[in-house]
């Protein structure tokens, strides 16, 4: 009921103070990997729902174990 109007308050906010580029909530479960998200899609516009990732196997709520190895091994070898 209430997420729309926080979201338009939360981009004003961060417009307001110069974070432009700054990316909205992009829905629950959502994984950081130092502060970034690495399954990000930069198609899909922010929103309070619950998050899609893609995998191999189609869409899901959550990424696959494989998927996450990847990320996680990247940042480590980084």
């Amino acid at each position: 009921m209430n997420e729309k109007a926080a979201a338009e308050r939360l981009r004003q906010a961060l417009d307001d103070i110069g974070l432009h580029d700054t990316s909205g909530f992009t829905g629950s479960p959502t994984i950081l990997v130092d502060g970034h998200d690495p399954f990000t899609d930069p198609s899909r516009p922010p929103g309070l729902a619950c998050r899609i990732y893609r995998t191999p196997h189609g869409l899901s709520g959550v990424p696959e174990i494989d998927q996450l190895r990847q990320v996680l091994t990247a940042a480590t070898t980084a």
